[in-house]
């Protein structure tokens, strides 16, 4: 099974790490560099700070856990979606913001690849994991939105992580697709 993360910030990353035991080839895609603040929220050590994300989570997977994922430091767009995207038996989308959201979606409906989408709400209440066929990406950059730096909304991020974590395993064992809601107060499928 090759099971492609698109966005490895603070759900794609963690998710990924709560994925390492699966017998599958993992592969991070993410065109992002590793910052400081990046630290509090996001599943990255002190010296990936400067390097790009996949690049960085790759070199730690190896290093911490002795699984190689294979790792592609880019922007995901209509000229290199197949590539990237085209070999995957599961696609996850932990990316933030609705065009490459959209992008990704287009295309696991026309290459009938399934797709699991891991969003936290602009307000930082709650947080999903949905299948394609039940997600819709929401506008982003309003006033207001939660982010996933400072720590904030670190342990909605983490259970939602784990959730969709849990997601991925299921479907990979199991061919299971369940959606869930998370909110600090529960985990509702």
């Amino acid at each position: 099974m090759r099971i492609v993360f698109c966005g490895v910030g603070a759900i794609g990353s963690t998710a990924a790490v709560l994925c390492r035991n699966l017998e599958a080839t993992l592969v991070f895609v993410d065109f992002d560099r590793v910052e400081s603040k990046n630290l509090l929220a996001q599943a990255y050590v002190k010296p990936s700070v400067g390097k790009n994300k996949a690049e960085a989570l790759k070199l730690q997977f190896l290093n911490l856990h002795g699984v190689k994922p294979e790792a592609h430091g880019v922007r995901l767009t209509r000229d290199n979606v197949e590539a990237l995207c085209g070999g995957a038996d599961l696609l996850v989308d932990c990316m933030d913001n609705r065009d490459s959201r959209s992008l990704l979606s287009d295309f696991a409906r026309r290459a009938g690849r399934p797709l699991v989408h891991g969003a936290v709400s602009g307000d930082g209440t709650f947080g999903l994991v949905r299948w394609d066929e039940h997600f819709v990406p929401d506008a982003e950059d309003t006033p207001g939105q939660a982010t996933c730096e400072g720590g904030a909304h670190l342990p909605l991020l983490g259970l939602l992580a784990a959730t969709l974590a849990r997601a991925i395993q299921d479907f990979t064992k199991h061919g299971t697709r369940r959606d869930s809601i998370v909110n600090l107060s529960s985990v509702m499928s």
